[in-house]
């Protein structure tokens, strides 16, 4: 099996809303990840999706965007994003996914040789840019709902390597040691892979390794529009 990861598709969520509004690169982006998707990944492998996924205001919206993921070779496994508020709720989205799919959300998935486990994540605290109470509040939830992803996936894991999946950065850069990176090292966990981060702002995303755990920043023009594959050899 072979673990791969792509964030940030934004899917037109059944409107025409061209990409290339952000640049030209983005013309037929989807098309490019398809045909990337399909040479590379076996249906025995499995692909990480984490968030913003579609542009659907509502799941009825996002079946359409579903369905062609859904149709592409290997498991998928997907996050929430900060753009996916046709997310509703798990069983209500899980309903809408096809057999090859699975949400996450603030859980893990049992893949054989890894489990990944996830949660959307938020913006962090620094020094330049303390956080508003009502941006505290969202960050202390979203912590605890990925100890709560961690403690399901330590317990499926029982020794094997644990993948986290997050949509926001957990770290950049620039501040490496956030509280999602402790979290992170606690759980001793293999790999974190995030999105969110685009045009000028992926050269703040950081990716290698950090106090053990190893992190990918996988937005979809970070990656040239192909996904990543990540490395469980060691």
């Amino acid at each position: 099996m072979k673990l791969f990861a792509i964030a940030d598709l934004h899917l037109p969520g059944g409107d025409i809303k061209p990409m290339d509004v952000f640049g030209e690169q983005w013309s037929g982006h989807f098309e490019r990840i398809c045909a990337d998707w399909r040479e590379r990944v076996g249906d025995g492998d499995a692909v990480l999706i984490p968030g913003d996924i579609s542009w659907a205001m509502q799941l009825t919206e996002a079946v359409l965007d579903l369905r062609a993921i859904g149709e592409l070779p290997g498991r998928k496994l997907l996050i929430k994003g900060n753009h996916d508020y046709w997310w509703s709720s798990l069983t209500r989205v899980q309903e809408a996914m096809g057999e090859t799919m699975t949400a996450i959300q603030h859980s893990a998935a049992d893949l054989g040789p890894w489990v990944v486990c996830g949660t959307r994540g938020w913006v962090f605290p620094t020094e330049a840019a303390p956080l508003t109470p009502g941006d505290e509040k969202i960050f202390r939830r979203e912590l605890q709902r990925l100890r709560m992803a961690l403690d399901e996936a330590q317990r499926l894991a029982a020794g094997r390597p644990v993948v986290a999946m997050l949509h926001y950065p957990p770290l950049y850069e620039s501040q490496r040691d956030t509280e999602f990176t402790a979290m992170l090292e606690q759980y001793r966990v293999h790999t974190a892979v995030y999105g969110h981060l685009h045009g000028a702002g992926i050269r703040a995303g950081f990716t290698g390794e950090h106090n053990g755990v190893r992190y990918a920043l996988t937005s979809c023009d970070s990656l040239g529009f192909r996904l990543m594959e990540i490395d469980m050899s060691a």
